[in-house]
């Protein structure tokens, strides 16, 4: 195991180096949220303005698919102005360093601009299962999760509610919020959401699904997903940089990249990890998740070809292909089959 990979069966990163280990230290004392400065000069709610302005003709996700979400029409993300919240609470299922031993405050919001046949969270991403929730409503809801003592808040799926987060964030920091901002995303981002979001979002937290268009249009619906999060992933590490935690390991700024695990080595794993490592950063902190199981539209019997889970043998030819990129802050979760 290299110096700074973890297991997820730990709460704390396993570091054989201290100095490699302090490289991506950020101490609290010099830890403020970045849409606090934003709030303070007024940018922030003139940059709500900005955002909302944009669902007057809805070029907020790559989908474009300029509706005008202010009066409430809608389309692939079935979503109008008002962001749809299915559940919140804290999370412990999340990375070491999110979920730390008070959770990561995670808000789901409903819907989403893809359409992952295999996805987990089906019944909130596709079967239109939430709450409109207002603005203020939205405030309320991080402030709530700051007062059970979450270590930050945990956006989810938010793609296509970029304008109703900033306009919710601008509400909560006048009211008191203080804690770190997560945004958890498959990367299928628009550039223009992703720059209204820069001095906003503290930690991104992207997945990168697919390398290729064939398999993205195939399992996501989305052909353009592997250009769209290439883009999106340079951007939110120009934004942000390389993951820093604080001294008890708690992330505080940064990229984050996830990367499933496909049955068949179908997701071009090697490529996302050669692209992490040389147009990215050697440095970028990954998780290889190894959870994938046959769910959504798989369950069903569709899709052959990924109705099983994957095999620790998949597993490791991933965790090796990372490391031959040359990435090291590798997060670990074994799958449980042989």
């Amino acid at each position: 195991m290299s110096p700074l990979e973890t297991d997820a069966s730990y709460n704390r990163p396993m570091a054989s180096s201290s100095s490699a280990a302090d490289l991506f230290v950020l101490p609290s004392g010099e830890f403020e949220p970045a849409y606090l400065a934003l709030s303070r000069s007024g940018e922030l709610r003139r940059r709500a303005a900005e955002a909302l302005e944009r669902l007057r003709h809805c070029l907020v996700c790559p989908r474009d698919c300029g509706v005008d979400r202010i009066a409430d029409k809608t389309a692939a993300c079935h979503t109008g102005r008002y962001a749809q919240v299915s559940t919140y609470f804290p999370h412990f299922g999340e990375e070491n360093c999110l979920r730390g031993w008070r959770g990561s405050g995670t808000i789901f919001f409903s819907m989403c601009n893809l359409r992952c046949v295999f996805c987990q969270n089906y019944d909130i991403s596709q079967a239109q299962r939430g709450s409109e929730t207002s603005p203020q409503r939205l405030a309320e809801i991080m402030l709530e999760l700051q007062a059970v003592g979450c270590h930050n808040i945990n956006f989810v799926t938010p793609e296509h509610v970029v304008p109703q987060v900033i306009e919710s964030v601008a509400i909560a920091a006048d009211r008191g919020l203080r804690l770190p901002l997560v945004y958890n995303t498959s990367a299928y981002d628009s550039l223009d959401s992703l720059q209204l979001l820069d001095g906003v979002v503290d930690i991104y937290m992207p997945d990168f699904k697919f390398w290729d268009s064939e398999p993205s249009l195939r399992y996501v619906k989305a052909k353009d997903y592997p250009e769209a999060a290439r883009r999106s992933i340079r951007e939110m590490h120009r934004q942000t940089g390389v993951l820093k935690c604080d001294e008890l390991g708690l992330a505080k700024r940064g990229v984050l990249v996830r990367h499933l695990v496909m049955p068949g080595e179908i997701a071009g794993t090697e490529s996302i990890m050669r692209f992490l490592a040389s147009e990215v950063s050697r440095d970028t902190y990954i998780n290889v998740m190894s959870q994938y199981r046959p769910a959504g539209r798989v369950s069903e019997g569709q899709f052959a070809e990924i109705n099983r889970r994957i095999g620790s043998k998949e597993y490791d030819r991933a965790l090796e292909a990372a490391r031959r990129a040359g990435l090291w802050r590798i997060e670990i979760q074994r799958p449980p089959c042989p």
